[in-house]
């Protein structure tokens, strides 16, 4: 690991990715909550939508994709079910594992809330972007 000092370009580079980030973000938090839902809901929604191959998600990939604790999860499915959005199911091939699926509530919340987000998504284009290669190569020229 190289402890070579950052350079001006590379903080500048940095930082206005991570306020991109927080920008979208914060619209995002903004908008699941003016449709009655949190942040973490609708991220759970999504990530069991997008699951790839299947319609349904354990909590063990829901935590991995929220990158959350699997305790924290089981919590969070328990407050979405009791608001219809989610239901468990025994597992298919290990009845110890538990099938997250949406309910027909949650199919309409998650997409009706990913289609603004890809909208907001395409709108930022070309604003919101990884900081290419060239600004994080430190400069030669020093700190």
């Amino acid at each position: 690991m190289s402890h070579a000092s950052l350079s001006k370009k590379e903080f500048q580079a940095l930082s206005d990715f991570r306020y991109q980030l927080r920008r979208f973000i914060r619209w995002s938090e903004q908008l699941t909550r003016h449709a009655g839902v949190t942040n973490l809901q609708y991220l759970l929604m999504l990530h069991i939508k997008g699951q790839s191959g299947r319609d349904w998600a354990t909590i063990t990939e829901l935590a991995e994709r929220l990158q959350a604790h699997h305790h924290g999860v089981v919590a969070l499915v328990t407050r979405c079910e009791r608001l219809g959005f989610v239901e468990r199911h025994p597992g298919r091939e290990d009845r110890r594992e538990v099938e997250i699926h949406l309910t027909a509530n949650g199919e309409k919340l998650v997409t009706r809330l990913a289609r603004q987000h890809r909208d907001e998504l395409l709108r930022l284009q070309g604003i919101f972007a990884v900081p290419h290669t060239a600004q994080l190569r430190p400069d030669h020229a020093g700190p």
